[in-house]
């Protein structure tokens, strides 16, 4: 008997310092950030994917500029999937960019606001 409770004092007592170590590194805030994260790097993909690489497609002569490859002694060097990554990247960091600067001007005025 006094096993149980010696087994169910340190449960309470693991479970306790379980939700303090949540608390302290905020790691619920880190979920939330990291589900939020992938939902917004959706929504920039595509809009940079849909919306601005039609653009750039129109653009080219062709349009299929993310299928150019040059082959040098029989290897391939995908050059427009490359190019259009790099875009991709681009936008995207652009965009993140801009959020954040708004997000730390918000941040800014209502410090201020509170003083």
């Amino acid at each position: 008997m006094k096993m149980k409770v010696k087994i169910k004092e340190k449960l309470g007592k693991d479970k306790n310092e379980f939700f303090e170590f949540l608390k302290n590194y905020r790691v619920i805030d880190l979920a939330i950030g990291v589900v939020i994260g992938s939902a917004v790097k959706d929504l920039v993909a595509s809009i940079a994917d849909d919306l601005l690489m039609p653009i750039i497609g129109i653009l080219t002569p062709d349009g299929s500029w993310r299928s150019i490859v040059i082959n040098i002694y029989g290897s391939e060097f995908k050059i427009g999937n490359l190019i259009g990554s790099l875009l991709n990247f681009l936008i995207i960091a652009l965009v993140v960019f801009v959020v954040i600067k708004k997000i730390l001007k918000i941040e800014k005025n209502d410090e201020k606001a509170k003083k």
